[in-house]
């Protein structure tokens, strides 16, 4: 299946990067967090990527025009000096389009604009290009072919959060503070499942999770996998120190394709007290 990337925002939250490279260019260690989503995806097999471009898109363009794989991974130069074996390699097989879908667009008119790139692709899969998982993503793919929805996403609680949530009843009496990770909270974490379909839902301007998404519940076509394991964010500079971290102390949980990563549920049927349908 052919990934679709949305790389093209401003990332007004993350400026003191921002202003000079797009967000997915936000370095985690020594590679950008964009390389470690798509490193995520080929760790599946999903290795045909379609890169939605906008806000400095040369620097993402050039990034790739210019990747030496001899200075990310370990290699061997032979006594003769003949020729140089490289012991592991990253994206040689990874196809990617690079995409122009404008400076100021949003997510559902950039999805729009890369509609041809699909050509007759019945499902596809998307991400914000911004977040982090160690989730075994074909649970997620099998949970969306189960629900036979148009659209899937994956659902996580907020976590590391110094947000509360707050229970009121209807005079305006407050009944309940607690920790927004403690409370029944979940959030849209931006990885997702479409068929062609999708398109069909999607009006000219309109940004994806509120027109659109709004179509879909309404025909009980949206559904969603509840998922609490790791999940992250690069929305601000503290969750950026929270990747920093994590690579720091080594083994980081999304790097899946080190970790061997499996599923967390024991067959296709869920356990369907982390399934949500809509």
């Amino acid at each position: 299946m052919k990934v679709v990337l949305f790389c093209g925002g401003f990332g007004m939250r993350m400026r003191e990067y921002s202003e000079s490279i797009p967000k997915p260019m936000v370095r985690i260690g020594y590679r950008p967090i964009l390389w470690h989503i798509m490193k995520y995806y080929a760790h599946f097999g999903h290795k045909d990527f379609i890169l939605c471009l906008g806000w400095k898109a040369d620097v993402i363009k050039n990034y790739f025009l210019n990747y030496n794989e001899c200075l990310r991974n370990d290699f061997l130069i032979p006594s003769s000096c003949s020729q140089m074996d490289l012991l592991s390699n990253d994206i040689h097989e990874w196809n990617v389009t690079f995409a122009d879908t404008g400076t100021t667009a949003n997510i559902g008119q950039r999805l729009k604009a890369v509609q041809h790139y699909l050509e007759d692709d019945e499902i596809f899969l998307a991400n914000y290009a911004d977040g982090l998982t160690d989730l075994y993503l074909p649970d997620l793919i099998d949970f969306f072919h189960k629900q036979q929805a148009i659209a899937s996403f994956l659902s996580v609680k907020p976590k590391n959060s110094s947000f509360h949530s707050v229970k009121i009843d209807d005079s305006g009496f407050v009944q309940q503070v607690q920790p927004i990770e403690d409370s029944n909270v979940w959030m849209n974490g931006g990885f997702f499942v479409f068929k062609k379909d999708i398109f069909n839902y999607i009006e000219d301007g309109e940004e994806l999770v509120n027109q659109p998404f709004q179509r879909l519940i309404a025909d009980k076509q949206l559904s969603t996998l509840k998922y609490d394991g790791f999940w992250g964010c690069m929305d601000t500079y503290k969750e950026k120190q929270m990747f920093d971290d994590k690579y720091a102390q080594g083994n980081p949980p999304w790097q899946v394709w080190k970790t061997n990563s499996k599923s967390k549920y024991q067959s296709i049927d869920h356990d369907y007290k982390k399934v949500a349908n809509f």
